[in-house]
């Protein structure tokens, strides 16, 4: 397996319908309760990246890049364009949207993560494909910059400062970030009659795990 450090074109992936899916096993019992376990600790995501296509030409440029791909084989970014910020998606990335670590003196290098919050419960997604030169960081509150106190690892989604921050500090980001993904079909059908009738071709994308 591969991963194509490519992004799936934003004009067309903008008309995708998708979402996260999670994987729940349900055990119903004599007494009529449940029990249910998870066997997924994140979730994935999948989408429809035929629903946006416009025209034609959009068409075949979603077929050069499925072939670029070979189908399933080699995976890509995505842009979701439902959740791919840190912050709301009407604000800009800021320095101080996320809390991903505390400082202990000795650590240098930190992985990306976005909470998501309801009441009391939170859940924490790991960020592993950030978006190049989006990433903003902080320690203590205060903003540092990549170059002078940090690199950005864009592969892995890591931020790596020069020194270890001092212990006790929040360790805080803010980036835009795209999906891992892949192909979830090695064919894609559509007859050009149907397409320009309004019938778009089902090409399923699924989110991998990197």
């Amino acid at each position: 397996m591969a991963f194509h450090d490519v992004r799936f074109p934003t004009n067309l992936s903008f008309g995708a319908i998708g979402g996260p899916e999670r994987r729940t096993e349900i055990v119903a019992l004599a007494s009529g309760f449940e029990e249910r376990n998870t066997p997924w600790t994140h979730a994935l995501r999948r989408f429809d990246a035929g629903m946006g296509l416009r025209s034609l030409d959009d068409l075949s440029e979603v077929i050069a890049f499925f072939e670029a791909r070979a189908g399933q084989l080699h995976g890509f970014r995505w842009k979701d364009w439902s959740d791919y910020k840190s912050c709301l998606p009407s604000a800009a990335p800021a320095f101080g949207d996320q809390v991903i670590a505390v400082g202990d003196g000795q650590t240098r290098v930190f992985p990306l993560s976005k909470a998501y919050r309801s009441g009391a419960t939170v859940y924490r997604r790991p960020v592993t494909k950030p978006v190049q030169g989006s990433v903003r960081a902080g320690i203590g509150g205060a903003e540092v910059f990549v170059g002078i106190n940090y690199a950005v690892d864009h592969v892995a989604g890591r931020i790596i400062f020069d020194e270890a921050p001092e212990a006790g500090a929040d360790i805080s980001a803010g980036f835009e970030f795209d999906v891992p993904v892949r192909f979830d079909t090695d064919r894609i059908v559509v007859s050009v009659a149907s397409f320009q009738a309004g019938q778009v071709p089902d090409i399923p994308v699924v989110e991998v795990r990197v």
